[in-house]
C-alpha cells in the first residue's frame, strides 16, 4: 500500500507535479496493498498465455494450406481434440505451479526492493532492466536446460515437455510440474539482482511468457518482429531441440544462441542447417535442368 494517502502529500514527497499516468496509478493503487499488486502477475500470465496461443491454433486449424507454408514440421498435424486437451492440461499445470509460486514468493520480492509507488520507471531504466534481466535469464536457462538434458534430469524430470516432438504454442509451459518451476527460476534472479517498479516486473513476465510461446509456436513467419533481434534463437531454432528430442545436445538456449556458439552446442543444429541448404540447391539445380532439357532429348 502506498504511503501516501492524498495525490497532493505524493507529489510533496516527489517534490513536483504527477505525471498523468503516474496519477492513473496512484488513484489504482493508493488503498491496494503491494501483496495484491503482485498477485496480478498471476491472472496476466494466463491471460497473456490465452490470448497468444489461441490465435495460432486458431490459424492452423482454421487455415491448414495457408499454415502449412510457415509450419516448420509440416508432415505433423494435431487434431482439434489433440490442440485442447494441451491447453486444458497446461492450464491446469499453470494453476498448480506459477499460481501458488507467485502467491508465496511475495515475501522474498519484497525484500529485493521490488516497488510500487510513484515515481513510476523512466523508459530509459525499463528498457536497462530488461536487457540485465534477459541476459540472466539466458544465461542461467542455458545451464539448467542442459542439466535436464542429462539422462537423469531427462528421464525423470525434462521428457515430459518433449512428448511435443513438433512443438505448439499450448505446449510453451507444457512439462513436468517441477520442470516448470526449475526453468521458471531464472526469470525471477534478474529482478532480484536489479530491483525494479512492480509494473516493470509485470512487463518482464509477459514477455517471458510471450517469447516462450513464440519459440514453440512452430512457425516461422517472414514476417515476425523477433527476425530483426540480433542474436535471438526464435522457432526455427528451438523447433531443432524439439525435433531431435531426447537425444538433443544442441541449441539449449532460451533466449540467444550466443551461449550455444560459446560453448559450441548448437554445431548439430548448424550441421542440419548446412544440410537443409544443400538440399534444397540440389532439387533445385535439378528442376532446372529438366526445364532447360529439349523435349526430343529427354525422350
Amino acid at each position: 500500500m502506498l504511503p501516501y494517502s492524498t495525490v497532493a502529500e505524493a507529489e510533496a514527497a516527489l517534490a513536483r507535479s504527477m505525471s498523468y499516468a503516474e496519477g492513473a496509478w496512484f488513484r489504482y493503487t493508493a488503498g491496494m496493498p503491494d501483496y495484491y499488486l503482485y498477485c496480478h502477475i498471476v491472472p496476466m500470465l494466463l491471460l497473456v498465455y490465452t490470448l497468444s496461443s489461441v490465435p495460432l491454433a486458431l490459424f492452423e486449424l482454421g487455415a491448414p494450406s495457408m499454415a502449412l507454408r510457415y509450419k516448420l514440421q509440416p508432415r505433423v498435424q494435431l487434431s482439434p481434440a489433440a490442440f485442447l486437451r494441451c491447453y486444458m492440461d497446461t492450464m491446469c499445470l499453470l494453476l498448480v505451479t506459477i499460481a501458488p509460486l507467485h502467491l508465496v514468493s511475495y515475501p522474498a520480492v519484497k525484500t529485493a526492493g521490488i516497488r510500487t509507488g510513484p515515481p513510476l520507471p523512466s523508459v530509459g531504466e525499463t528498457v536497462a532492466q530488461l536487457v540485465v534481466y534477459l541476459l540472466v535469464d539466458d544465461y542461467l536457462g542455458y545451464w539448467i536446460h542442459r542439466l535436464l538434458h542429462t539422462k537423469w534430469g531427462y528421464d525423470n524430470i525434462h521428457r515430459v515437455h518433449h512428448e511435443y516432438t513438433a512443438p505448439i504454442a499450448f505446449a510453451a509451459p507444457y512439462g513436468h510440474w517441477s520442470d516448470v518451476l526449475i526453468l521458471g527460476a531464472p526469470s525471477l534472479v534478474g529482478p532480484s539482482i536489479v530491483p525494479c517498479h512492480i509494473t516493470t516486473l509485470w512487463l518482464w513476465l509477459v514477455i517471458r511468457q510471450i517469447e516462450a510461446i513464440d519459440t514453440h509456436s512452430g512457425f516461422k513467419f517472414p514476417f515476425n518482429p523477433t527476425n530483426y533481434i540480433p542474436f535471438y534463437g526464435g522457432a526455427e531454432y528451438h523447433d531443432y531441440h524439439h525435433f531431435v528430442g531426447e537425444h538433443s545436445q544442441s541449441n539449449f538456449s532460451s533466449l540467444f544462441t550466443f551461449c550455444d556458439y560459446l560453448h559450441g552446442t548448437d554445431k548439430g543444429y548448424r550441421y542440419h542447417m548446412a544440410n537443409l541448404v544443400k538440399s534444397t540447391m540440389k532439387m533445385k539445380g535439378a528442376s532446372t535442368a529438366t526445364m532447360a532439357t529439349p523435349r526430343s532429348e529427354a525422350k
